[in-house]
């Protein structure tokens, strides 16, 4: 299924994740598995946290670009609208490309 994903875009140029694992790199066209790290401060949820469209207005900010990707074993997660609405949590990410939308 298609999804987009919000990254963080570092001044070298890499992808990483906005707030768990926050050292990890994203390469894109790459199965990726999603992993667990609690972190003090933010609820235990794993898997990649990924949105039905690439809106989440409370993440959006510079720094930060949405991911248009590719996600498989994966469950619906209803949040409210001001955070995207529909998330999907999902076992398994491939990051496709930049969104252009």
């Amino acid at each position: 299924m298609i999804a987009y994903k919000l990254l963080r875009k570092r001044k070298n140029g890499t992808l990483g994740p906005l707030f768990i694992n926050r050292r990890q790199i994203i390469p894109m066209g790459k199965w990726l598995q999603a992993e667990n790290h609690p972190t003090k401060g933010y609820a235990v949820r794993p898997g990649w946290h990924t949105t039905s469209r690439p809106e989440a207005p409370h993440l959006s900010m510079k720094g930060r670009v949405w991911m248009k990707v590719e996600i498989t074993n994966y469950e619906k997660m209803v949040r409210p609208k001001s955070q995207g609405g529909v998330w999907w949590l999902s076992k398994r990410m491939k990051v496709l490309g930049v969104n252009n939308e």
